[in-house]
């Protein structure tokens, strides 16, 4: 496969930058973030969804935002507007019943999903005679990441 060279990520490994807005990928990693955490403002999410991201195409915050509104219209997610303390109201985001079991369910279609790309994988490998290169991670490293969060607090 050809690297191409992404303006946010380089040259140093396959990116899906390319692929165009995988949104739909939003969804899982939040209601993930929000089981885990049990509640959340937006704005920690958008900080937290990058690390766990399913592809390397950028978050956007307004698509971070529809799937939370889209998630709250599906009775998977509840919000509530926090006035307490300085500053500006927040809106505070809670997993429902229904968004545990929609949890479940992505994780079902994404195991699926993972065995599905693996087998194309090893098959594509065997066909193109490319087992033998040196494979490289899709995942940016961890200094990477640490580096993507240090540029977006500034």
């Amino acid at each position: 496969m050809p690297y191409r060279t992404c303006p946010r990520h380089g040259n140093q490994h396959p990116c899906t930058c390319a692929m165009g807005n995988l949104y739909r990928f939003v969804e899982p990693v939040l209601l993930f973030l929000l089981q885990r955490k049990r509640q959340s403002y937006g704005y920690e999410l958008a900080l937290e969804v990058r690390e766990h991201a399913l592809t390397d195409a950028e978050i956007e915050v307004s698509a971070l935002y529809r799937t939370l509104r889209q998630l709250e219209q599906n009775n998977c997610v509840t919000s509530e507007w926090d006035v307490e303390g300085s500053g500006p109201a927040r809106r505070l985001y809670k997993l429902t019943r229904r968004g545990r079991e929609h949890l479940e369910e992505w994780v079902v279609v994404l195991a699926h999903m993972s065995q599905s790309m693996s087998r194309f994988v090893r098959e594509a490998r065997s066909l193109t005679g490319t087992e033998g290169l040196k494979r490289r991670s899709a995942r940016p490293q961890p200094d990477a990441v640490q580096g993507m969060r240090e540029d977006y607090r500034e």
